[in-house]
Protein backbone atom coordinates (compact mmCIF):
# COMPACT_ATOMS: atom_id res chain seq x y z
CA UNK A 1 0.00 0.00 0.00
CA UNK A 2 1.37 3.20 -1.25
CA UNK A 3 1.73 6.41 1.62
CA UNK A 4 2.32 9.93 0.81
CA UNK A 5 3.75 12.20 3.44
CA UNK A 6 4.67 15.12 2.71
CA UNK A 7 6.68 18.09 4.87
CA UNK A 8 7.77 21.66 4.38
CA UNK A 9 5.91 24.43 2.83
CA UNK A 10 4.65 27.36 4.57
CA UNK A 11 5.07 30.83 4.16
CA UNK A 12 7.76 32.98 2.53
CA UNK A 13 8.02 36.60 0.63
CA UNK A 14 7.71 36.83 -3.07
CA UNK A 15 11.56 36.28 -4.65
CA UNK A 16 11.97 34.20 -1.79
CA UNK A 17 12.60 30.18 -1.64
CA UNK A 18 10.48 27.12 -0.01
CA UNK A 19 10.87 23.29 0.01
CA UNK A 20 8.37 20.39 -0.01
CA UNK A 21 9.21 16.60 0.64
CA UNK A 22 7.01 14.07 0.08
CA UNK A 23 8.16 10.93 1.91
CA UNK A 24 7.14 7.63 -0.45
CA UNK A 25 6.41 4.42 1.27
CA UNK A 26 4.90 1.40 -0.94
CA UNK A 27 5.62 -0.73 -3.48
CA UNK A 28 8.02 1.13 -6.02
CA UNK A 29 6.34 -0.08 -9.06
CA UNK A 30 2.96 1.66 -8.23
CA UNK A 31 5.26 5.02 -7.68
CA UNK A 32 6.55 4.91 -11.00
CA UNK A 33 5.21 8.62 -11.87
CA UNK A 34 5.45 10.95 -9.17
CA UNK A 35 4.06 14.76 -8.88
CA UNK A 36 3.47 18.12 -7.57
CA UNK A 37 -0.11 19.24 -7.82
CA UNK A 38 -1.32 22.76 -6.26
CA UNK A 39 -4.79 23.56 -6.01
CA UNK A 40 -6.56 27.05 -4.73
CA UNK A 41 -9.89 27.04 -3.95
CA UNK A 42 -12.93 27.87 -6.66
CA UNK A 43 -9.99 26.11 -9.47
CA UNK A 44 -9.24 22.65 -10.52
CA UNK A 45 -5.91 20.82 -9.51
CA UNK A 46 -3.21 21.91 -11.25
CA UNK A 47 -0.05 19.66 -12.25
CA UNK A 48 3.28 21.62 -11.28
CA UNK A 49 5.85 18.86 -11.96
CA UNK A 50 6.39 15.40 -12.28
CA UNK A 51 9.46 12.65 -12.54
CA UNK A 52 9.13 9.65 -14.18
CA UNK A 53 11.21 7.21 -12.41
CA UNK A 54 12.23 4.49 -14.70
CA UNK A 55 14.83 1.70 -13.77
CA UNK A 56 17.77 3.09 -15.25
CA UNK A 57 16.82 6.81 -16.02
CA UNK A 58 15.19 9.54 -15.37
CA UNK A 59 12.63 12.26 -16.92
CA UNK A 60 11.26 15.26 -15.39
CA UNK A 61 7.85 17.55 -16.52
CA UNK A 62 7.19 20.81 -15.87
CA UNK A 63 4.21 23.34 -16.11
CA UNK A 64 5.36 26.50 -18.34
CA UNK A 65 4.41 28.73 -15.05
CA UNK A 66 6.97 27.03 -12.93
CA UNK A 67 9.60 26.25 -15.57
CA UNK A 68 13.17 27.28 -14.17
CA UNK A 69 11.83 28.24 -11.36
CA UNK A 70 11.07 25.07 -9.33
CA UNK A 71 12.71 21.69 -9.88
CA UNK A 72 11.43 18.17 -8.61
CA UNK A 73 14.05 16.26 -7.01
CA UNK A 74 14.37 12.40 -6.04
CA UNK A 75 16.40 11.35 -3.10
CA UNK A 76 16.55 8.13 -3.56
CA UNK A 77 17.96 6.49 -0.60
CA UNK A 78 15.25 8.38 1.91
CA UNK A 79 12.64 7.15 -0.95
CA UNK A 80 11.50 11.08 -1.27
CA UNK A 81 10.33 13.28 -3.72
CA UNK A 82 10.96 17.17 -3.32
CA UNK A 83 9.64 20.44 -4.78
CA UNK A 84 12.49 22.84 -4.43
CA UNK A 85 10.73 26.38 -5.25
CA UNK A 86 12.64 29.36 -6.05
CA UNK A 87 11.96 33.03 -7.33
CA UNK A 88 8.19 32.03 -5.62
CA UNK A 89 5.72 34.70 -6.65
CA UNK A 90 2.40 35.27 -5.40
CA UNK A 91 0.30 33.46 -8.12
CA UNK A 92 2.33 30.02 -5.95
CA UNK A 93 0.36 30.40 -3.27
CA UNK A 94 -1.69 27.64 -3.63
CA UNK A 95 -2.24 23.79 -1.14
CA UNK A 96 0.03 21.71 -2.25
CA UNK A 97 0.28 17.79 -3.01
CA UNK A 98 2.32 15.27 -3.72
CA UNK A 99 0.93 12.37 -5.91
CA UNK A 100 1.96 9.03 -6.99
CA UNK A 101 1.07 6.82 -10.54
CA UNK A 102 2.25 3.39 -11.73
CA UNK A 103 3.47 3.38 -15.36
CA UNK A 104 4.38 6.54 -17.10
CA UNK A 105 4.18 10.33 -17.29
CA UNK A 106 2.40 10.56 -20.02
CA UNK A 107 -0.80 12.05 -18.10
CA UNK A 108 1.01 14.05 -15.65
CA UNK A 109 -0.92 16.92 -15.91
CA UNK A 110 -4.58 15.49 -15.22
CA UNK A 111 -4.71 14.76 -11.91
CA UNK A 112 -7.19 11.28 -12.45
CA UNK A 113 -4.51 9.81 -13.67
CA UNK A 114 -3.23 9.27 -10.15
CA UNK A 115 -3.83 7.03 -7.58
CA UNK A 116 -2.28 7.94 -4.77
CA UNK A 117 -2.32 11.10 -2.95
CA UNK A 118 -0.53 13.07 -0.11
CA UNK A 119 -2.20 15.22 2.58
CA UNK A 120 -1.79 18.50 1.49
CA UNK A 121 0.33 21.18 2.14
CA UNK A 122 -0.40 25.20 2.00
CA UNK A 123 2.16 27.57 0.81
CA UNK A 124 1.28 31.31 0.88
CA UNK A 125 3.60 33.85 -1.29
CA UNK A 126 3.42 37.48 -0.09
CA UNK A 127 4.14 40.35 -2.06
Amino acid sequence: QVQLVQSGGGSAQAGGSLRLSCAASGPRHDMTCMAWFRQVPGKKREGVAAVFRGNAYSTSYYASSVEGRFTIAEDNAKNTIDLLMNSLKSDDTAMYYCAAAHGGCMDWTISSAFQYWGQGTQVTVSS
